[in-house]
């Protein structure tokens, strides 16, 4: 079974982790089934595209860490980090619009993957959240970096160092969630709200989308992301860190 599946629907093109059993965690192939799902989206004729996960519990809870707690060395971390590091920096300067629906719970690396995304829409059940820290690294995957362009400094910093888990109503006041949708099924409710965006044609929505991105020029914000991997690729190689990842995965 593919681990990424691909629906084109007409405006949208929906992008689903197809992990449902491992609550959407990713792996070496989802990052580059992904990768391989954004080059056929950049050249579809779809107006928008949606990232979410399969099922109703988790979005994306970060990295597969009954693959990754292998990683003990800081080239290993520095390896893999890298990679999805890249995914995301190609979805962040992604030509169209890019909404992250999150149809259940989004931590560590799926906040990375949700703020990569231009919008983010959640199911009000979702819980969101930079835990990164309480493992003893930070964000690997340039969510940080991300982060203080999406939010205001204040806030994107109080997210990333209390590592706090926020309700859907709780990220929508602090501004990480543009709207939380109440109508199910909840891909039916996303494509709803998008109805505004959708009515516009692909020239206007790829203008107002260039001037975004001409706001944050790449090589800058490429060059912060590639810092946080090295950054979190050290940490990555601590004791305290391996001790946390067994700590966590003796829990679930």
């Amino acid at each position: 079974m593919e681990k990424i599946s691909l629906i084109q629907e007409k405006e949208l093109t929906w992008i689903v982790i197809n992990r449902e059993k491992v609550r959407n965690a990713i792996d070496d192939d989802v990052m580059d089934q992904l990768l391989e799902a954004l080059g056929k989206a950049k050249q579809d004729e779809s107006k928008a595209v949606i990232i979410t996960g399969a099922g109703e519990v988790a979005f994306c809870s970060g990295g597969d860490l009954s693959v990754f707690r292998n990683l003990k060395t800081e080239s290993e971390a520095w390896s893999m980090l890298s990679k999805m590091r890249n995914v995301l920096e190609e979805l962040f300067y992604f030509p169209k619009l890019t909404i992250a629906a999150l149809n259940g719970v989004a931590v560590g690396g799926g906040c990375e993957i949700a703020t990569a995304c231009d919008l983010r829409l959640a199911a009000p059940h979702v819980k969101v959240g930079f835990i990164q820290g309480t493992l003893g690294i930070t964000t690997g995957w340039g969510g940080a970096s991300m982060l203080y362009e999406r939010l205001a400094q204040p806030i994107a910093m109080d997210m990333l160092m209390s590592s706090t888990v926020y309700r859907a109503d709780e990220a929508r006041a602090l501004g990480f969630l543009q709207g939380i949708v109440l109508k199910e099924p909840f891909r039916q409710g996303v494509k709803e709200w998008l109805t505004p965006y959708v009515k516009l044609e692909n020239a206007v929505l790829e203008a107002y989308k260039l001037r975004y991105i001409d706001k944050v020029p790449r090589e800058q914000l490429s060059q912060r992301m590639k810092d946080e991997v090295a950054e979190c690729a050290k940490l990555w190689e601590s004791d305290e860190h391996h001790r946390a990842v067994e700590r966590f995965i003796s829990r679930t």
